[in-house]
């Protein structure tokens, strides 16, 4: 049994949410996001507050009933205040700088590493070495910062590479004579 499709999806003020069909569309303060939900889960609306439940009693109604609730409170939470991922570059000359609305890179290449910015994605860069990944879509800013992440990754040795802001990385030890 489903402990998070239990659960009842706040709708804050400010937030309107419209249900057609399978369709739920959620349009609040910082833009408007849609997703359709799965044939086997149901969504309905009473009051201020989304409830999300199985049509059917099967394995895929079950699995589908948890992550539709959480995929529609991401929309609800996307809307009223967004998401941000933070990445940090750590090594001698790594830098990152905007080159318009396009993120510039210098990762220890021979080039700068230019990245533009998807839609509904915004990049700002406080520090040289802070890279800011804001958006209203989860999954579109993880996916976005995992992407930067993946150019060049931090290695076990030296620790040098992109990093999630916070992230530890295992250290190995070199080579003895």
């Amino acid at each position: 049994m489903s402990r998070i499709g239990k659960k009842a999806v706040a709708v804050p003020n400010g937030v309107t949410v419209t249900l057609d069909g399978q369709t739920v569309s959620v349009k609040g303060p910082k833009g408007q996001l849609a997703w359709t939900v799965p044939d086997e889960i149901e969504v309905r609306q009473e009051g201020a507050e989304l409830l999300v439940a199985k049509r059917v009693e099967n394995t895929r109604a079950q699995a589908m009933w948890g992550l539709s609730r959480t995929l529609v409170n991401n929309m609800v939470v996307g809307v009223t205040t967004g998401y941000e991922r933070k990445l940090e570059l750590v090594g001698v000359g790594y830098r990152a700088a905007m080159k318009g609305q396009a993120l510039s890179m210098q990762l220890g290449f021979s080039h700068d590493v230019d990245v533009p910015a998807p839609q509904g994605v915004t990049f700002a860069v406080p520090k040289q070495t802070e890279i800011t990944i804001s958006g209203i879509d989860k999954q579109l800013v993880g996916e976005t910062a995992a992407r930067i992440r993946r150019i060049r990754p931090p290695e076990p040795y030296k620790g040098k590479g992109v990093r999630y802001a916070g992230e530890t990385v295992r250290r190995k030890e070199g080579k003895k004579k």
